[in-house]
């Protein structure tokens, strides 16, 4: 459904479709759809050859035009992992990406601290590393974490290869759901030591089976079925609002949740709909378990075929379906409690949010589409360096009560003085609006610059030469003493500078963007302050050309294993000499660089 500028609104399939389409022309029809006929100009029909192709055809054309009356899902975070690296002594380390065959992986994780956590849980069972694979090869002595008993310090040659792979091998098994064969193992182990009076390395084992032990009684969801992997997934619905959570099961054990709330949806979210748009938006890009629990009554049949991508699809197990029961119904019920709390939770942040949303709108007299506040969009301005050095310009996007994350922009600015914060701002602010970029995205109805009149004076030329509106442009000028609720905020249509107070709410959503774009374009200076760096230790270095560069970080396996080697070290590497090793050693550890006949 397309509206007269060619906007998509809405995006459906459907079987019988006179009937799907005239059922919108019925009397009695909600709010939403009452809006959204209004705006509606014309129908586009696309046939396929199943219903499994529409499912997917649907959802793809909901993620590339995100239409507004859509039940739309959008997360700029892929999950994390917990890896086991590819090296004889694999590490065991927090990662999120794409995956590789040559290294294994457990997940995936809803969330960071999930992984930090069961990573905590192998140090103290296990005993397993967690250092990069550079602080490993070249430590002298065991770190602080043998000496709390968190790693069996295979660096310096305390524990064998093979015994440290069995202990590898020990902590996947444990996170596949195999405790007890891994208890069990570690028993008879214990008892065979003990007989062969070798009493040390029992003790070992048997503090082993203590710290695992506990581990089992903190871990209180736990399962000894058949399902080792499965995710559970609630919805819940109240007061015009939707939330889904997501509770990832993988080997038995419960891992937590991850809660999703609609981008967009109707007055009254109906649960079917809600669950079906998750379940065929996820699992487009994220693979599936064999096992699916949910809390509504929905048509499995369609999504089992998209699901099953060619191969085999997954169980789906329904309230009032024979196999839910015990195991699964509790992790259900934990899934619908949380699911009630995260949506509580969101509408009283969102209650104090919208009601900021609403008072900058007053107190600025914005127009935004179709008079609803949820569509007010704005992007915000600020220029980070440090001396002149690595400047970056950051954008970042306010819309829907909440900061767009995934569509934040960063501009590393070239071709101009260090330290010209103006020039700077105009090389942003033309990249964003000019003609090209703006055809990707949508105008804001407010721009927000960090700074006072001299930075708007740049963006009103800018803005004046590509001919948009200057009552979009607004300068946040920093009070006396730089105190929160002594701002000035400064127009440049000609209007005089305005001070809200400290007690605006207006203000203080003005604030949160402003600051949430001075911590992006800092974080996004350093890093690339940080890179520039480290390439120029050895790019401004007489003798260094990039063959050699790379052979050396290859060889020491990046920069911070070159820095920890001695000059003969360095001096080993092929076409290197020693003569040129010193003067790299120098350069690395900020001494003075011998010239060419320095002995």
């Amino acid at each position: 459904m397309l509206a007269a500028d060619g906007t998509v609104l809405y995006v459906g399939k459907a079987r019988d479709l006179k009937k799907r389409v005239a059922s919108y022309f019925n009397k009695g029809v909600a709010p939403r759809t009452a809006l959204m006929l209004q705006q509606l100009a014309a129908i586009e029909t696309t046939v396929t050859r199943s219903e499994a192709e529409a499912l997917l055809l649907e959802n793809n054309l909901i993620k590339a035009h995100a239409p507004r009356f859509n039940v739309l899902f959008r997360d700029d975070k892929s999950y994390p992992y917990l890896k086991f690296s590819d090296h004889p002594f694999p590490r065991i380390a927090y990662y999120r990406g794409a995956t590789d065959r040559r290294a294994r992986y457990f997940g995936p994780f809803p969330n960071a601290w999930a992984v930090k956590d069961s990573i905590r849980e192998l140090q103290k069972v296990f005993r397993l590393r967690t250092c990069d694979d550079t602080s490993f090869a070249h430590r002298a002595r065991p770190c602080l974490l043998y000496q709390i008993q968190r790693c069996s310090a295979p660096c310096v040659g305390l524990i064998d290869a093979e015994s440290y792979a069995q202990d590898v091998e020990r902590a996947l098994r444990f996170l596949r759901g195999q405790s007890r064969e891994v208890t069990a193992e570690l028993e008879a182990r214990m008892q065979a030591l003990a007989a062969e009076l070798k009493f040390e390395q029992a003790a070992v084992v048997r503090d082993q089976l203590g710290a695992l032990a506990r581990v089992l009684h903190q871990q209180a969801v736990d399962t000894t079925g058949a399902d080792t992997d499965a995710d559970v997934i609630a919805v819940a619905c109240e007061g015009g609002a939707a939330c889904v959570n997501l509770a990832l099961v993988r080997g038995g054990r419960h891992l937590g949740d991850r809660a999703y709330f609609p981008l967009r949806g109707g007055e009254q979210p109906d649960g079917a709909e809600v669950l079906e748009a998750f379940v065929s938006q996820h699992y487009l890009e994220q693979p599936c378990p064999p096992l699916l629990i949910v809390n509504v009554a929905v048509d499995t049949v369609e999504l089992r075929q998209m699901l099953a991508g060619g191969g085999r699809a997954p169980q789906i197990l329904r309230v009032g379906d024979a196999g839910l029961k015990g195991q699964r119904r509790r992790w259900l019920e934990m899934a619908e409690e949380n699911a009630r709390l995260a949506l509580a939770r969101r509408q009283a942040e969102q209650g104090s949010q919208q009601a900021r949303t609403r008072a900058l709108i007053d107190a600025l007299g914005l127009e935004v589409p179709d008079g609803d506040p949820a569509r007010l969009r704005v992007e915000c301005f600020d220029v980070s360096h440090t001396m002149g050095e690595a400047t970056q310009a950051a954008c970042v996007v306010y819309e829907h009560h909440a900061m767009r994350t995934a569509e934040y922009r960063r501009f590393n600015i070239e071709g101009i003085t260090g330290g010209d914060d103006y020039a700077a701002l105009r090389q942003a602010l033309q990249r964003r609006y000019a003609a090209p970029a703006r055809g990707e995205g949508v105008l804001p109805q407010l721009v927000l610059i960090d700074g006072g009149a001299g930075q708007v004076a740049v963006a009103r030329q800018v803005f004046e030469e590509l001919g948009l509106d200057l009552a979009l442009l607004v300068g946040v000028a920093k009070g006396e003493e730089r105190k929160f609720g002594r701002e000035e905020l400064v127009f440049a249509d000609g209007r005089p500078p305005l001070q809200l107070g400290r007690d605006s709410p207006a203000l203080a959503l003005i604030a949160q963007i402003r600051d949430e774009a001075h911590r992006f374009a800092i974080t996004g200076m350093r890093a690339r302050r940080a890179k520039a760096r480290k390439t120029s230790q050895l790019e401004e270095l007489e003798g260094i050309g990039p063959k050699r560069r790379q052979r050396l970080l290859a060889h020491f396996g990046g920069l911070r294993g070159l820095q920890a080697a001695s000059i003969e070290d360095i001096a080993r590497v092929e076409g290197l000499s020693r003569n040129l090793a010193t003067r790299i050693y120098a350069r690395l550890h900020g001494q003075t660089v011998p010239t060419e006949n320095a002995s």
